[in-house]
Formats: structure tokens, C-alpha cells, sequence
């Protein structure tokens, strides 16, 4: 087995260990668990894009430290006012939930975390450019990776701390670093034109669908990583199973 394959085992393992009542998910991409009930019409207004909300999951069930539900839930719901039933709002926490265990449930069979089809360019204004529903898949992903960045870099302090030898590895800041520097330049393609030179500009134009396919590896990458990093963090099992009082 490969240290990239032994990476990816390690991740499976720390997620799947949580006792979030994991069961078979029968469909064949994360989102799936979650589509039918963020089209309710009571929930319209209440969270983001669909794609959005699937990438803002994938991030949370990616961290080398999985936060609680409590924590994490308020990043999705943003009602405008108080609305929401009780049972809309256990509807939804179900639905979230689903979501959550099918990300970690993909990341053990080592399944893509998002439908192949976001990954078409998008060619229809004569320039190729991310689909719209990757965009937001990546927006979202980002959103949730800048609430958690306190816990990846705790997690990479850690890992540090604990090498004893000094390693031929790369760092986890540039591993991370080459996959935000990814995501953030196809969730926003304009914006990252616009801080460019010319030259620089035509070459990102040139390899735009390159970049685009490229994109599988290194979601891939960003899990393996978290896994490595998760290794440092005492006592996670423990912590997020704690019983409430």
C-alpha cells in the first residue's frame, strides 16, 4: 500500500469511527441524501444553494477534527426570521446529518465527493469556465474551511511537535496551500484574472480545463491530508461521542 493509499485508509477510519448511526447510503453521490429536503418550500430563504450547502458538508466532514453539530449547523442555516417549524427544523437537522454521514461514507469507499457532471466546463459565453453549480460546491467548501482553519492549523502544530526526525515530506502548509490556491481560483475565475498580469492571465485562461480536471486529485489531496493531521489531535473519538448531561 501506498503512503498516499495509507493516507486515505487513515482518514476512512478516523471518520467512520464516529457514532453518527452510519448506515448503507444508497445513492450514488452525497448531495443525493440531501436534495429532496432543501427543495422544501419551507426551507426556501433559509439556506444557501443546494451545491453550496453539499460543499460547506464535505468540509466539515473533511477536517482532521469533525466539529459538533451544534457547531457547525448554524454555518448552513441563516433564516431571516423565526419562522421554521419545529419539525421543518428537525427535518432539516436530519437531512444535514445524512448529508454529513454520506461525505464520510464516500470518503471510506474512496468515492468522488461531488456529481461528475459539475466538473463539465462550462463553454457557453465562448470562454471555459468552472459550471456554476462547481462554483458554488467550491464557495461553499471554502466558507466552512475558514470557520475550521484554527483546527487545521492546531492539527498541523501538533503533527510538527511530534516528528521527531526531521521529514523529506512535503509541509501540510503547502500541501493545503496548493489545494486552496485550487479551489479558490475556480470558485471565483474572474476575481483570480483580475490580480494577474496579462501574460500570467492568458496562461490561467489556457489551462483553465486542465485546472478544472485536476480538481478530483486534489479534494483527495485535502482529505489525506486531514487524515494525516487528525493523528495529532488526542482524544477526538472520546470527544465527540461525550454523552450530554
Amino acid at each position: 500500500m501506498s503512503s498516499k493509499e495509507g493516507a486515505q485508509t487513515t482518514v476512512s477510519l478516523n471518520r467512520t469511527q464516529i457514532k453518527l448511526g452510519m448506515s448503507k447510503v444508497k445513492n450514488t453521490f452525497p448531495i443525493d441524501s440531501i436534495k429532496e429536503v432543501l427543495s422544501s418550500s419551507a426551507l426556501k430563504g433559509v439556506l444557501p444553494n443546494v451545491y453550496h450547502v453539499d460543499g460547506m458538508i464535505f468540509a466539515v466532514a473533511a477536517a482532521p477534527e469533525i466539529p459538533m453539530p451544534e457547531q457547525w449547523m448554524p454555518w448552513l442555516v441563516q433564516p431571516k426570521d423565526n419562522t421554521l417549524l419545529k419539525d421543518d427544523v428537525d427535518e432539516l437537522a436530519d437531512a444535514l446529518m445524512n448529508g454529513l454521514r454520506a461525505h464520510l461514507d464516500a470518503m471510506r469507499k474512496q468515492l468522488p465527493p461531488l456529481p461528475l457532471s459539475l466538473l463539465e466546463p462550462d463553454e457557453s459565453h465562448g470562454n471555459i469556465r468552472p459550471s456554476h453549480e462547481l462554483v458554488h460546491w467550491l464557495n461553499g467548501l471554502l466558507q466552512v474551511h475558514k470557520q475550521l482553519e484554527p483546527i487545521w492549523h492546531e492539527a498541523w502544530q501538533k503533527l510538527e511537535q511530534q516528528r521527531n526526525e526531521r521529514s523529506d515530506k512535503e509541509s501540510p502548509e503547502a500541501r493545503l496551500s496548493r489545494c486552496l490556491k485550487l479551489f479558490t481560483t475556480l470558485a471565483n475565475v474572474d476575481l483570480a484574472l483580475k490580480y494577474r498580469s496579462e501574460e500570467q492571465a492568458e496562461q490561467l485562461e489556457s489551462n483553465l480545463a486542465l485546472l478544472i480536471n485536476q480538481l478530483l486529485s486534489l479534494l483527495n489531496d485535502y482529505t489525506a491530508l486531514a487524515g494525516e493531521l487528525a493523528e495529532a489531535l488526542p482524544n477526538q473519538f472520546e470527544t465527540f461521542t461525550q454523552p450530554r448531561q
